[in-house]
């Protein structure tokens, strides 16, 4: 079999596991990532792509965040943004950070989940919040008006706990 025809073949049948799971197409954004974090570190694959990407052995709905580089990080992109701060704290909290009680932090290497760091979602939100205030008063006039922050290593290790 050629690479291109072994590779066709894989993608066949992790696209027929993924239907057969209903975990959802795994080849869109980091969907494949999420689905092989979930299934290391014993959690449910959401079966939705919107709200939580996957489920803890309690059933909480977590948040994954994923990389490739050297360190773990977390970035927060897109997140939509509201006419008011007071508003764009609560849409944080309620709906987007603070929802989920656990972030994981995942770094993958050759196709394989070598680090994990879990973060209560509370401390996710407080790290956040300080750093998107920041940007909020300009936001709205960006051309792509949309929140963004990201979790440093740093902040990983300090306030995070290493599972992998």
């Amino acid at each position: 079999m050629t690479p291109e025809q072994s590779y066709a073949y894989h993608y066949r049948a992790m696209a027929k596991i993924c239907s057969e799971q209903r975990w959802g197409d795994p080849f869109s954004y980091a969907r494949s990532k999420e689905i092989l974090a979930a299934n290391k570190l014993g959690h449910k694959v959401a079966d939705k792509f919107s709200g939580a990407d996957a489920f803890n052995k309690k059933g909480q709905p977590v948040e994954y965040k994923s990389t490739i580089k050297d360190t773990c990080r977390g970035a927060y992109t897109g997140v939509s943004v509201f006419k008011t701060w007071e508003e764009q704290v609560e849409y944080l909290r309620n709906e987007k950070i603070a929802k989920y009680p656990e972030h994981y932090f995942n770094r993958f290497k050759g196709g394989e989940l070598v680090e994990s760091w879990v973060m209560p979602g509370d401390k996710v939100f407080e790290i956040l919040v300080s750093k998107m205030e920041g940007k909020f008063p300009t936001v709205l006039e960006k051309k792509d008006p949309r929140l963004s922050a990201n979790i440093s290593n740093t902040e990983i290790k300090k306030y995070g706990r290493r599972i992998l």
